[in-house]
């Protein structure tokens, strides 16, 4: 397996075995690294059917190792997406819950509140007390939180058939050695008998910091907008994937003029802005524009499920070789739709 020169972030989506869960795979690693694993919250959106409410924004439980030293190795959280390998008529598994509510901004506040360790009867606890209430106890084992109004806050409840088992390896950002790292938290995954869901995916997060530039964005979209086609060959890619697709109409248009490109980075960042760019694409953009401080990132989501580094590594390396390509600005233009990607990218050659 070739290196890598980019420091990147891998997410990988993968299922346990049934009778397992996330916290048996964060387990596994922190025993192997000398570490901690610590239950946490893990903020999700779900798209909802009700008229009005399309969106449900939740707070799932996820386990975040650290090392010896206290470094952060890797966070195993669920993801919604993962569906048709589920049976939802299991019975809840015991303190397992999530929390729901209709404003991300609650959810925030209750993320900064409430503790993940403490058991779903309590957890509510001390969120309820930000508005004066007491925290409303149901059937079922549901909690639900209101304002001194009655109007409803958030509610928690028992984590629905099998939730557990979705597993998606979140890892911390690898600057060097990237398949051994890699190939260390598959090798524990593929110990326990994890394996590939139906909805599976690789997410390969690249440090966005080299790709702060007009002319660099607007190669990048110009290739992808030219070659995404061939780029899903590449990689690959699992039609059953949800959460993927293009960016907004006009953004290619917007980028190929010279007078954006003519921009310095922050005057281009706010132009992007105001383009409407979405996390949820086949390429997303969107942590760049944004800078998010814990994943100011580029990310490819085109790339499926795997238990092999080998395969991690080999789709990283095309796409490293692919914002190489836009930064260096000896190259020729951007190669036209059909054209044979591997003379200007040899990385993407052997898919």
């Amino acid at each position: 397996m070739g290196k890598l020169g980019w420091k990147i972030g891998v997410e990988i989506e993968l299922l346990a075995p049934k009778g397992a869960s996330r916290e048996t795979l964060a387990s596994r690693v922190a025993e192997r690294v000398g570490g901690t694993a610590t239950r946490i919250f893990h903020p999700e959106s779900e798209t909802s059917a009700l008229p009005g409410q399309p969106v449900f924004e939740n707070l799932t439980l996820g386990y975040r190792v650290t090392d010896a030293s206290g470094a952060w190795v890797a966070s195993f959280v669920d993801d919604l997406t993962l569906q048709r390998d589920l049976d939802k008529s299991h019975a809840p598994h015991p303190g397992w819950y999530r929390l729901v509510a209709d404003d991300a901004r609650l959810l925030r506040l209750a993320l900064q509140t409430c503790d993940a360790a403490q058991p779903l009867d309590r957890v509510l606890d001390p969120f309820a007390a930000l508005f004066g209430t007491e925290a409303e106890h149901h059937e079922g084992g549901m909690v639900r939180v209101v304002d001194a109004q009655g109007s409803s806050i958030a509610i928690g409840a028992p984590l629905p058939g099998e939730r557990e088992r979705p597993c998606e390896i979140v890892t911390a950002p690898i600057e060097r050695d990237h398949a051994e790292a890699i190939d260390a938290l598959l090798a524990d995954a593929r110990a326990l008998g994890f394996a590939i869901p139906h909805e599976g995916a690789t997410h390969l997060h690249f440090d966005a910091k080299p790709m702060r530039s007009a002319k660099a964005v607007a190669r990048l979209v110009a290739f992808y907008t030219a070659h995404h086609a061939a780029l899903r060959d590449f990689a690959r890619s699992n039609p059953a994937c949800v959460r993927t697709g293009g960016w907004p109409p006009g953004l290619a248009e917007m980028t190929g003029t010279a007078e954006f490109q003519s921009l310095e980075w922050e005057a281009a960042r706010a132009r992007l802005s105001k383009a409407g760019l979405k996390k949820w694409c086949d390429l997303n953009l969107a942590n760049l524009v944004n800078a998010s401080p814990n994943k100011d990132t580029i990310e490819f989501r085109i790339f499926p499920a795997t238990l092999d580094a080998g395969d991690i590594v080999r789709w990283a390396r095309g796409c490293e070789a692919i914002l190489r390509f836009c930064l260096d600005p000896s190259e020729p233009a951007i190669p036209p739709e059909g054209a044979d990607l591997t003379q200007a990218i040899p990385a993407l050659a052997g898919s």
